[in-house]
């Protein structure tokens, strides 16, 4: 059943997908507490939630929030979807596993912070504008022996994710990538991230990876 998509929410893609194969992989007992941050349509908090646990999922976006409850309904799974800011809406909670597909897009300076759509993939000059605040965060929201799995482009620095994290005593690794054309974004953005030293001249395609981290026991 494809979930139902309103416009400006973020239709699942390759990240999705991609970060669905890592989730499908993840031992998951019956009734363990999940987090999906930035779920979107919820595609992700639903495939969770078909494994028999308890999903809570998070976006900034009302609509994103409208989208989700009602494919958690039609799928007749109980997803708790909320609306706030990363992890806002979940403040002194822990989870078994957190799933986060935040913005990760490089974007041009522009003076104001993302609006509409674009709140979804524009991520400030380095791509890091939520990712460095999910590794400073998510560590006090892992349980022990709890994982995050967060998806994003290599353009975005992986090792600066997975430095982070293990700065933070976290087992953190690039456990999955893909390689994909370029999408409509950065298609629009190649000259610009070429100036920045962020693309090669040839380069066409654009990698993601999916980082595991994990709180040890």
């Amino acid at each position: 059943m494809n979930p139902l998509v309103l416009p400006g929410v973020y239709a699942p893609q390759e990240d999705t997908d991609l970060l669905a194969g890592a989730l499908s992989e993840e031992p998951l007992p019956p009734g363990s507490d999940v987090l999906d941050v930035g779920t979107g349509s919820g595609a992700l908090a639903l495939e969770a939630a078909r494994r028999g646990t308890r999903v809570t999922a998070v976006d900034v976006s009302w609509r994103a929030v409208y989208a989700a409850r009602w494919n958690a309904r039609r799928a007749g799974l109980p997803v708790r979807v909320l609306r706030g800011n990363l992890f806002e809406p979940v403040r002194g909670r822990t989870f078994d596993l957190v799933l986060a597909n935040p913005p990760y897009v490089p974007a041009p300076h522009s003076g104001r912070a993302p609006r509409g759509p674009a709140r979804a993939w524009d991520a400030g000059g380095d791509g890091r504008l939520v990712l460095d605040r999910i590794c400073r965060e998510v560590p006090g929201l892992l349980r022990p022996g709890g994982v995050l799995l967060l998806v994003h482009s290599a353009l975005s620095d992986p090792d600066r994710t997975v430095g982070q994290l293990r700065a933070a005593d976290l087992k953190a690794s690039v456990t999955r990538r893909r390689r994909i054309p370029f999408g409509p974004v950065l298609r629009s953005r190649q000259e610009w991230l070429r100036r920045r030293g962020l693309l090669s001249g040839s380069e066409n395609n654009e990698e993601l990876v999916v980082v595991r981290a994990e709180l040890p026991r």
